[in-house]
């Protein structure tokens, strides 16, 4: 069971073409990998809900993909019993359909998420009669602000590519790269290298990048001791792996890029991506689904430190669709175990949550589309 997953990610991870990237998609798995037997947990802290001001400095914005409420308590029976994300006491819920589908995909709705506009399945930045469309990140930038990505997929995915790249097609991978070099964006991490190095034109965008004053690593422990200046990092030549292969890329380079982005003192914006909840969902395998929550949970316990800590800080946590249908049909809090099933290996059309932390949490709860998510952001953070 382990190996038919581990041999998958292998293939996703020395995926170059878009063909290879997406292989996730048709992922099959064992039924004992439907049932997930317990293993290790962590402590969660409970941080204080007192902040420093009313609207934010900052804004961590957290992505799950493909999470919905099913996967986010699989993670809190794996762990016991509770997570850091139950920190977050304003919940709401996000209406995901896109332009021109029931069933949104991750470009279109992490575009949603990005500029306000909902755009067509597959596309990236731009909407719906593909004229690019400012970001968050982008508007970020204009206004002052340090800007930063981190993502588990590679990171010219559909969900970072969506708030720094305007393309008609998600499977631009080296279009969207290049769409890297038109920005003033200070940190980004995740998979990605062939993109940038090994393309069809010929040009090395990390020496581009180089030259334009960043700073790149690609070993986790280098990444996680930069403190200043622009870094980027690329951890795999395509998607980061599962967790037997990446480790705690996440949580360490979410880490990594708050050290660094802090020190702008008009603030930051930073989107952090889950990218593989998504792809446990494809697979319909909960092991795969529980490893996932567990690291993106840790990884929000790393925002909401500090979100605690400077107190001018908000973090939203949400997803950009369901994926699998995941449904939890039995399981043990004092153990650990879920097992669950899924009637598809696809997206679905459900709400998915909200949550959030710090100042304008409260603007968060109800049920909203996934663009109010973006209006929210943008009023709080810019004023307008």
């Amino acid at each position: 069971m382990i190996q038919k997953l581990t041999i998958l990610i292998l293939i996703i991870g020395a995926g170059f073409t878009s063909f290879a990237q997406d292989t996730y998609l048709d992922a099959k798995v064992e039924e004992t990998e439907k049932t997930y037997l317990g293993g290790e947990t962590y402590k969660v802290k409970t941080f204080t809900q007192k902040f420093k001001s009313e609207k934010p400095k900052n804004i961590i914005f957290l992505i799950g993909d493909g999470m919905g409420v099913s996967h986010i308590f699989s993670g809190i029976t794996a762990n016991k019993g509770s997570l850091f994300l139950e920190n977050c006491k304003y919940i709401g819920f996000s209406k995901t359909q896109s332009a021109d589908n029931y069933i949104t995909d991750s470009a279109a709705g992490a575009t949603a998420l990005s500029t306000g506009v909902r755009t067509n399945n597959g596309a990236i930045g731009v909407d719906v009669n593909n004229k690019p469309v400012k970001s968050i990140l982008e508007e970020a930038e204009e206004n002052g602000l340090a800007t930063g990505l981190v993502s588990t997929s590679t990171i010219t995915h559909a969900t970072p590519a969506s708030f720094i790249a305007h393309q008609p097609q998600r499977n631009m991978y080296e279009e969207i790269a290049a769409d890297f070099l038109k920005t003033d964006i200070d940190v980004f991490i995740g998979g990605g290298k062939a993109h940038f190095t090994q393309r069809k034109d010929g040009r090395n965008l990390v020496e581009e990048l180089k030259e334009k004053g960043y700073r790149y690593e690609e070993d986790l422990d280098k990444i996680s001791k930069v403190k200043k200046g622009k870094l980027v990092a690329l951890t795999a030549d395509g998607d980061a792996g599962r967790m037997e292969q990446r480790g705690d890329m996440l949580p360490v380079s979410t880490k990594t890029a708050i050290n660094i982005l802090s020190k702008n003192d008009k603030g930051f914006f930073l989107m952090v991506e889950g990218s593989q909840i998504d792809w446990g969902g494809h697979a319909g395998s909960t092991i795969y689904i529980v490893e996932e929550m567990l690291d993106f949970d840790q990884t929000i316990g790393k925002a909401l430190a500090f979100a605690a800590k400077d107190g001018k800080t908000l973090v939203v946590v949400t997803a950009d669709h369901e994926t699998g249908g995941m449904a939890i049909t039995g399981g043990s809090i004092e153990e650990g175990i879920v097992q669950a099933r899924y009637p598809t290996g696809g997206h679905t059309s459900v709400m998915v949550p909200i949550f959030a932390y710090g100042p304008g949490a409260k603007e968060f709860i109800g049920i909203m589309k996934n663009t109010d998510i973006h209006a929210k952001m943008r009023k709080l953070l810019f004023g307008n």
